[in-house]
């Protein structure tokens, strides 16, 4: 039978192992989402979709292209989805004004090559313009080539 002393031992050490599991997860949790942006120079919504992903907690790594077109096709993006900036996060693209919290979501997605805001919508990320919200849909692109809404944005008007 275990004295009381080495009971007490084992208890501190349990406690110690779980403390540092759970210090070690909130550690992680912290650590901001490192995200590749392509963009066009002189646009600048792009600059101001990733002042609104750097305002979210993401590591932006801004790369600067001379033909938007190519880094397109090497990334996967399909015509219909096409806007004016790609990015990369885990291997999947985020085509266009794709609000943080979609590209948060993205992650937890393993059937989705990517996502995409088509085009450039008014009050989407980016395009806050007089504060008119264009209706908006976030598309997924599935593995199997085929698209999905995974998120849908209402139009206001304020």
């Amino acid at each position: 039978m275990p004295t009381k002393g080495r009971l007490h031992k084992g208890r501190l050490l349990r406690v110690a192992a779980l403390a540092a599991l759970f210090s070690g997860s909130a550690a992680q949790a912290a650590d901001p989402l490192s995200i590749d942006v392509h963009r066009d120079a002189n646009c600048g919504c792009c600059k101001k979709w990733v002042a609104h992903l750097e305002a979210n907690g993401f590591k932006v790594i801004d790369h600067v292209e001379s033909n938007m077109t190519a880094v397109k096709q090497r990334l996967g993006v399909v015509p219909r989805l096409a806007a004016c900036h790609t990015a990369v996060i885990d291997g999947k693209f985020v085509e266009g004004h794709v609000p943080a919290a979609q590209i948060v979501a993205l992650s937890k997605r393993s059937d989705l090559l990517g996502i995409a805001v088509p085009g450039m919508p008014a009050g989407s990320p980016g395009m806050e313009v007089g504060g008119k919200q264009q209706a908006y849909q976030v598309i997924g692109l599935s593995k199997t080539g085929v698209d999905q809404v995974v998120a849908e944005y209402p139009a206001t008007n304020l």
